[in-house]
């Protein structure tokens, strides 16, 4: 009994949080609100996915193959695989920021963070033996701009 009080509080709480959410909003802001709560959904879906493919590489890393420390693909995969999940999560924690204070747009340092763990991805998948001195180049000089516009960012 006690369980099914428990429920409909949290249900009803959760309810009423929405409902005060959407209180006061104009029908565009109501709008954005909405894309937003789908945003979220679609990204909890595509991490949670993303979470099962991890747990599936990491499981067959370690009963088929077993661990090997000279195979460096095996842990670039893995590495870039969670590295995946950690995106999807801090842009999932982006809109839920945006959607609890009411902003408009998400801030220019989220989009920005979430852009250096993309690129730290990559750097991540890199195989040096495949890629061009040039294209090194490139996406350093990305990290380093990202960087600059990040620290201008946290600064104002």
């Amino acid at each position: 009994m006690e369980e099914i009080s428990m429920k409909r509080s949290w249900h009803s709480r959760d309810w009423s949080r929405l409902v005060r959410l959407f209180n006061g909003l104009t029908f565009y802001e109501r709008f954005e609100q909405a894309i937003i709560l789908i945003l979220i959904a679609l990204i909890m879906l595509v991490t949670a996915i993303a979470t099962v493919h991890l747990i599936s590489a990491v499981w067959h890393l370690i009963v088929d193959i077993g661990i090997d420390p000279i195979k460096q693909e095996i842990f670039q995969e893995i590495f870039g695989a969670i590295f995946t999940v950690i995106i999807a999560l801090e842009f999932k924690h982006s809109l839920l920021v945006v959607l609890a204070q009411h902003e408009n747009v998400i801030r220019v340092r989220t989009i920005v963070l979430i852009a250096l763990l993309a690129v730290a991805r990559k750097f991540i998948l890199l195989d040096l033996n495949k890629v061009s001195a040039m294209e090194l180049f490139a996406l350093s000089v990305a990290v380093l701009a990202l960087g600059i516009v990040y620290w201008l960012a946290v600064r104002l």
